[in-house]
């Protein structure tokens, strides 16, 4: 009887195994309370639009994807440890990490467990160069998307260009590209700025803003920062013309905004959520209009992750290898992938993504305008 025993709970211990293979577990650590809760609901909703249409139609090679999701607080001490956890739970990959510290801080994890990170939400140049074997990205680089911003500003007329940044990685890639469209320009900025990540004092820097008469001030910070430096600025009395960058482009910065919405110029790293000549918006505009939802600009740039993680999953289930090892060589051979009118071409030298910036401005309507 005893031996019985045992062979039945093996048996129950293999059928309980089996089942849990037969989920596809993909990990993420973000911010989903914090200085950018509401931009990383937004992404990974966007996400979920896809990975669900997926799901509903059998998965891959049978098996559906499940997103697990833990709350880094937008802290990048938590990331590392959330990271360490997805992957002890068994996750294939990692995706859509939110933030330049926060995802730098699981690099030495995904190299000593040999998985992938697809698509952080963060637009780090140390992401891109030089190339890390295990990081994919998909949308643009942060001092891509600046210097087109800075750009834009230039081409209009405007000379006197503040800038103010966070003190931190994220806030320095940024400035780097902000900088090096003002050089293109000929321009030097006529005052530049930091403050501290985690306790920011916006009035005092906004003061030396407004003194120093800028036209526009280019602001290079999460979400919530960035809305308390345009009401200290505007309480300052200047009225410069603010622009921020795309981890910025949400309907939760929006509202965080109040009354001082309007007009601020936020960079993109998508077409525009209401282009439906790109067949990508089109596709995620038809799957959010069945859920009764409104497609945004982070939806968007999560829909676009998720189509890039779908790929390599089923060219690694096609490969016969879904594993953490096959997602990592079905993604690093990729080559030419089409998104939607937008063409993604991984290989082992090369695991840059999209290289697309544009600028939006928010209307009367509390709605990008491209």
């Amino acid at each position: 009887m005893r031996l019985r025993a045992i062979v039945l709970g093996v048996a129950l211990l293999g059928g309980l195994n089996a089942a849990a293979w037969a989920q596809i577990k993909i990990g993420q650590t973000a911010g989903f309370t914090g200085a950018v809760a509401a931009g990383v609901k937004e992404v990974t909703d966007g996400a979920k639009l896809y990975l669900d249409a997926v799901n509903a139609q059998g998965g891959v090679a049978g098996q559906k994807i499940e997103l697990v999701s833990l709350d880094d607080k937008f802290d990048p001490k938590l990331s590392a440890p959330n990271a360490k956890q997805l992957i002890d739970q068994g996750v294939l990959a990692l995706f859509l990490t939110r933030g330049t510290p926060q995802s730098q801080a699981i690099l030495p994890l995904l190299a000593e467990h040999k998985l992938a990170l697809i698509a952080p939400s963060t637009g780090a140049m140390l992401l891109h160069r030089p190339v890390n074997p295990f990081v994919f990205n998909v949308r643009a680089t942060y001092q891509r998307e600046a210097e087109r911003a800075v750009q834009h500003l230039a081409g209009m007329g405007v000379t006197r260009i503040g800038l103010v940044q966070v003190d931190d990685s994220f806030g320095d890639d940024g400035a780097t590209g902000a900088l090096k469209g003002l050089q293109t320009a000929r321009l030097q900025p006529t005052v530049h700025l930091k403050y501290a990540r985690a306790k920011p004092e916006l009035a005092p820097l906004m003061k030396q803003v407004a003194q120093a008469d800028v036209q526009a001030l280019v602001f290079i910070g999460a979400a919530e920062p960035t809305a308390d430096g345009v009401e200290a600025l505007r309480a300052a009395g200047s009225n410069a013309q603010l622009v921020t960058l795309s981890n910025n482009a949400s309907s939760g910065f929006i509202k965080a905004l109040k009354g001082q919405a309007r007009g601020v110029i936020v960079s993109q790293v998508f077409p525009s959520e209401r282009s439906l000549n790109t067949p990508l918006v089109r596709e995620a505009q038809g799957l959010a209009k069945a859920r009764g939802t409104e497609l945004t600009p982070q939806n968007l740039e999560g829909f676009a992750a998720a189509k890039v993680l779908v790929e390599g999953l089923k060219k690694a289930a096609k490969d016969k290898d879904l594993s953490r090892g096959g997602l990592l060589r079905a993604l690093d051979n990729l080559g030419k992938f089409d998104i939607g009118g937008l063409e993604v071409n991984f290989n082992p030298g090369d695991h840059t993504g999209l290289d697309y910036a544009d600028v939006s401005i928010i209307g009367p309507d509390g709605k990008f305008w491209r």
